[in-house]
């Protein structure tokens, strides 16, 4: 089974490139089958890894960042996969 866990924050503003390159720098300690880093406006960062685990595996996610870097708590969600769509239409 894939599993793919979600990590996502809100930086304080102005301070978003500082919120992308911590995300970055996290090392996990294990390695997921991929991990993808992006970003959106208002200072967003969102990180998903994926995982070939059981939906409930204890897996290691990110921590929460310095409070002063974000503007809340991070917001986290666990899915798993029912397929993937290989493009093409």
């Amino acid at each position: 089974m894939t599993v793919a866990l979600m990590w996502e924050a809100r930086a304080t503003p102005g301070r978003g490139e500082e919120l992308l390159a911590w995300a970055l720098a996290q090392d996990l300690p294990a390695r997921p089958l991929r991990r993808e880093t992006f970003r959106a406006p208002q200072d967003r960062v969102l990180v998903i890894t994926w995982w070939d685990a059981p939906y409930d595996a204890d897996l290691p996610e990110l921590p929460e960042p310095d409070g002063a870097l974000v503007t809340r708590g991070v917001h986290r969600w666990r899915f798993d996969s029912v397929g993937a769509d290989q493009g093409g239409g």
